[in-house]
């Protein structure tokens, strides 16, 4: 399943069909949601839910798929954000939320605080499985220093989702004014608004790769590349050069050419100033610890060993 920060809703089926036990009950609710790239339709059950080894759900509300695209490769999504993304997603109860698993981790006992905490690592090989979910509370293993949180932003609709304020700079050059955004492990790329995006590439000197949708940079301009830093609340979080290159052992897996170097940061679609202005998705939480905190409505972040990796 897709760990998504972005939606809400979990779901099953798009590649495994799933299979009724003792456990499961058909609620009889047709249930729907659409994604930036993808979209699923079915039925809502309740069923137990085993997350690892150790975290049990009973009676969690699940959809199962009937139809769904978008989704080749994997099983569904498990959906980690806010509760009120749910509503709306069940066609005959457009005003019912739906319990996520965080919650209902929370309601049966299993951890004693509304938190999820993702560790994700720069891989070079698409089957790594190097990325650690905690349930409840942090890893002090997976981050080092201390995690700085920030309050969740009141600007809609940046505010439906895990939303923050932030400013981005290149090097020392403002390119992106504190406002709104969203931190989302189910977004692969780091995205800022149009005029934020004219301001980098002018700045790194790429040029847009038609193939892939990515600005890319010849080797010249990639040891000229300055650090990308993310400023929220205060601190300050350094993308390096390294950070802000597709790994380039994957670059056939976007369709790329072998030889080249790609950004990862790329065009949202609508200038600064309309509510939701960059997301910062996995390649941003790859070098960066993140905590999403419903009981104290806030996101924090810590480097990691990972933050000056240069693998990619």
């Amino acid at each position: 399943l897709i760990v998504d920060t972005g939606s809400s809703n979990t779901w099953v089926g798009a590649s495994t069909a799933y299979v009724e036990t003792s456990t499961s009950v058909n609620t009889g609710e047709p249930v729907a949601v659409s994604y930036g790239s993808g979209s699923f339709s079915g039925t809502e059950y309740t069923d137990t839910v085993t997350l690892g080894s150790g975290l049990t759900i009973t009676a969690q509300s699940i959809g199962v798929a009937s139809t769904s695209t978008g989704f080749a490769g994997v099983d569904g999504i498990i959906g980690i954000g806010p509760l009120d993304l749910t509503e709306g997603t069940l066609t005959n109860e457009p005003g019912t939320t739906i319990p996520t698993v965080t919650q209902n981790l929370y309601t049966q006992g299993e951890i004693s605080q509304i938190v999820v905490s993702v560790s994700f690592e720069p891989t070079t090989s698409t089957p790594d499985t190097n990325g650690e979910l905690t349930f409840g509370g942090t890893d002090a293993t997976k981050y080092t220093g201390a995690i700085a949180y920030t309050p969740l932003t009141t600007t809609y609709p940046a505010s439906s989702y895990w939303g923050i304020d932030e400013s981005i700079t290149y090097g020392s050059t403002t390119i992106l004014s504190e406002t709104a955004g969203i931190v989302d492990t189910g977004t692969t790329l780091i995205l800022i608004a149009s005029d934020a995006f004219a301001n980098y590439q002018s700045a790194t000197g790429a040029t847009l790769d038609q193939i892939t949708g990515l600005l890319a940079v010849t080797l010249t301009q990639y040891d000229a590349l300055q650090n990308l830093n993310f400023n929220v609340g205060g601190n300050t979080y350094a993308l390096t050069p390294n950070g802000q290159i597709w790994p380039r052992a994957l670059n056939t897996y976007l369709g790329g050419s072998s030889g080249y170097i790609y950004l990862v940061v790329n065009d949202i679609g609508t200038p600064s100033g309309e509510g939701l202005d960059f997301i910062n998705g996995q390649t941003f939480l790859e070098r960066f610890y993140s905590v999403f905190d419903t009981t104290n409505a806030r996101v924090g972040f810590a480097t990691t060993s990972y933050t000056d990796a240069t693998t990619n």
